[in-house]
């Protein structure tokens, strides 16, 4: 049986790391494309090189070459630049704009068919920006700004209580930023309304924690921004998809 092909257009942190769980998930065979061939190909070949160990048969090559993209399933779109320390993710719209335009473009001609996952920031204009320059449905472009965030909502809320984090149910809505929306009403723990566990300051703390959490990060590193959970949440809607 054929596996999916999942294309990641950007070999960075993100991207890298997005590949390394999609193929050691065994789901689905990873395209890795990015301008920069020797770390699309350095990055694939090590990945390839871990197999063994890992026990896995899915594929993972690199190109430069968009017309790879054909019979994409899914393509995650991580490439662009990332924050740096003091810059918004408003300060990155005209930098990636033109980025996300082009790619998006080839994506429509080369893999009209897929289903588009934007990680790009800043995320909600670059979606919006790929939705209306690829002319693509809708249905086919998403975000994944409201997984992370509600994952990053969940772990505040877990460390809060001293719980375990599979207690949590966490559900963030809106922009990607600082006009992201924590639903009070939908976290629980336990099955317990969050609303009956903390006071109202005490979850104003966490709301203000989750929105400023990839500031913190970004600030913290000092070059670059998260991986590791931007990665996770991708490709958890990677899985969500690939598995109907």
């Amino acid at each position: 049986m054929q596996k999916s092909k999942v294309t990641v257009i950007g070999a960075g942190n993100v991207g890298g790391t997005l590949a390394q769980r999609i193929c050691e998930s065994k789901l689905a065979d990873t395209l890795v494309l990015d301008i920069a061939l020797g770390l699309a190909q350095g990055k694939a070949l090590d990945l390839a090189d871990a197999r063994s160990l890992i026990s896995h048969d899915s594929q993972v090559k690199a190109t430069d070459d968009s017309r790879d993209i054909a019979g994409s399933d899914i393509v995650v779109i991580t490439a662009g630049l990332a924050r740096v320390p003091g810059m918004s993710r408003e300060d990155l719209l005209k930098k990636n704009a033109s980025i996300i335009k082009d790619i998006i473009l080839k994506v429509k001609e080369n893999a009209p068919q897929a289903i588009v996952i934007m990680v790009t920031n800043p995320l909600d204009v670059m979606t919006n920006l790929a939705l209306k320059a690829g002319g693509f449905d809708r249905k086919q472009i998403m975000g994944m700004g409201g997984v992370l965030d509600s994952s990053r909502c969940a772990n505040i809320i877990a460390e809060k209580l001293n719980v375990s984090i599979s207690a949590v149910e966490a559900l963030v809505i809106g922009a990607h930023g600082q006009k992201m929306l924590p639903l009070v009403d939908h976290c629980r723990v336990n099955g317990k309304p969050l609303k009956e566990l903390l006071t109202r300051d005490e979850i104003a703390g966490i709301i203000e924690e989750t929105v400023e959490r990839g500031a913190k990060i970004v600030a913290c590193l000092g070059r670059g921004s998260a991986y590791y959970a931007p990665s996770a949440a991708a490709f958890t809607m990677v899985k969500a998809i690939l598995l109907d």
